[in-house]
């Protein structure tokens, strides 16, 4: 046990938990504590903006599992993940002034709020609802196990104590603070992952002996290595470019990230936010994913691809240092976790509690309620993380599929196509949900069917289908569900003229 990193990861948690503190008194005195709790009263400014974003969209899967992914397929894997530079920037551009304007003209406060009024359809905000529960509360599992697992592996404690030690930090600082304390946080935390990552990827460099001799060594272990294809030569054009749509395009899909899109003070907040979004984005995965690479010659034959960033952290840092750095990743984790915990919170209390079972409850209940769903949900991640799953990556981007597969075309074309309705949003939700999980499941067990005897016979009904998609295995499983939500989007609107579905 490593005194000087345990005094550096506690003077961090100290440091968020006093954010949390400060932010409460918002909270306390706001005139709607819906409007304060789950969106921060609408006056982010740019920075924090942008900080908010960048910090809840890195992860996981993004500071642990990413470069882990990395460390094993080599630049291949780099250049994959740099798609997801252009993700601030398209959210902002695409949903940007009209998505909040839209938003405070519906006064809504989540985005199953703004579906709600622009649909007008409890099947809808029950279709989103539920989506937004199973795939993030699976997602905020992995998140905590991932914390876990880092505070585990620097503190040299049990995983079942480094997974009390992240649930308590993280549950304190947002039920009292609520979205406020959650965007506060979020610009400390961002602000440590980009100068973190850059200290460490220098720091591996020296260590490595030089970009130079970096390469010469991954070239001597594995040529591949250096190539876009992966180190077993797996990672086809095909694959890299549908991954533009996942951790790209696709992210405008996201309710963790769109319901940033809503939370603005003025159009001058946005546009910085889009620069500084950006430039934030860009720098953190590409070096932090560099680091995954540069650190095989350093620390070879690691078997548990999570582990890379910690440990080449310890043996190129001092310890005082590493301590430093590594709050980064566990910047990143807490920061996905306390916008995942609030989502589902509101998804709860404000889209299916206070719409179709009890509208007039008072503020005071609403207040009560809330505070007590996110302390129930969080605690039931910890019951759930105590048995952690082991790939924490892939778990992470099957619930980013999940949700962008949902909600993309329901509300970038709920925003720009008039004629969009209720049938067409709900036909778009179902049927990107119901593929996606199909083909996620079909894609692994094609060609055995090693699966139950009744969905064998439905794969296999399918197979000619398959066989004649060009590249149909070669993708990631979200393209096609995107394409078929949105053709289902547009023909259940068309179709659906003048009929009424409350």
């Amino acid at each position: 046990m490593n005194l000087t990193i345990i005094i550096s990861l506690v003077v961090f948690l100290i440091t968020i938990f006093m954010v949390g503190l400060w932010a409460s008194r918002y909270v306390r005195s706001s005139n709607s504590f819906l409007q304060e709790y789950f969106l921060g009263g609408r006056q982010l400014g740019g920075f924090i903006l942008a900080m908010t974003m960048t910090a809840t969209y890195g992860s996981a899967s993004s500071f642990i599992g990413g470069p882990g992914v990395a460390y094993t397929q080599g630049l291949g894997w780099v250049l994959l993940a740099m798609s997801q530079v252009v993700t601030g920037y398209f959210v902002l551009m695409v949903l940007g002034k009209k998505f909040a304007i839209m938003a405070r003209r519906y006064n809504a406060i989540t985005l199953i709020d703004f579906l709600k009024e622009r649909y007008q359809s409890k099947w809808v905000v029950l279709s989103a609802a539920f989506s937004i529960v199973i795939f993030l509360f699976s997602a905020m599992a992995a998140q905590w196990v991932g914390g876990a697992r880092l505070i585990e592996s620097l503190v040299k404690i049990e995983y079942e104590s480094a997974l009390f030690i992240f649930a308590l930090s993280v549950l304190l600082y947002v039920i009292i603070g609520g979205f406020r304390a959650v965007a506060l946080t979020d610009a400390v935390q961002g602000t440590i992952m980009f100068f973190g990552t850059f200290i460490l990827l220098v720091a591996t460099i020296i260590a490595g002996g030089g970009i130079d001799q970096i390469m010469t060594d991954l070239v001597n272990e594995n040529p591949n290595l250096v190539t876009p294809y992966g180190a077993e030569g797996n990672l086809s054009a095909t694959y890299v470019s549908s991954f533009w749509i996942l951790v790209g395009v696709g992210v405008v899909g996201l309710p963790q990230v769109t319901v940033r899109a809503m939370s603005y003070k003025s159009s001058k907040s946005m546009h910085r936010a889009l620069i500084v979004g950006t430039i934030v984005v860009g720098f953190i995965m590409l070096n932090m994913h560099l680091i995954g690479v540069f650190a095989r010659p350093i620390l070879p034959g690691i078997e548990v691809g999570d582990k890379v960033m910690p440990l080449i952290a310890q043996e190129v840092l001092p310890p005082w240092l590493a301590g430093l750095v590594l709050a980064a990743p566990m910047a990143a984790i807490m920061s996905t976790v306390d916008s995942l915990l609030l989502l589902v919170s509101s998804a709860v209390v404000k889209d299916v509690y206070l719409n179709y079972i009890k509208p007039s409850a008072s503020e005071k209940k609403v207040k009560r309620l809330s505070i007590g769903i996110t302390a129930f949900l969080g605690i039931s991640v910890f019951l759930l993380a105590l048995q952690p799953p082991d790939l924490l990556i892939w778990l992470n981007l099957f619930a980013f599929g999940g949700l962008e597969a949902a909600f993309i075309w329901p509300v970038v074309l709920g925003l720009y196509w008039s004629k969009g309705n209720k049938y067409g949003a709900l036909a778009s939700m179902l049927v990107g949900i119901g593929s996606y999980i199909f083909i996620d499941q079909y894609s692994k067990a094609y060609p055995k069917f090693d699966v139950h005897p009744v969905l064998t016979e439905i794969y296999q009904w399918f197979e000619p289908i398959m066989n004649i998609l060009p590249g149909m295995m070669e993708v990631h499983t979200v393209v096609y569900p995107v394409l078929l939500s949105l053709l289902a989007f547009v023909i259940g609107s068309l179709l659906t003229k003048n009929k009424t579905l409350q």
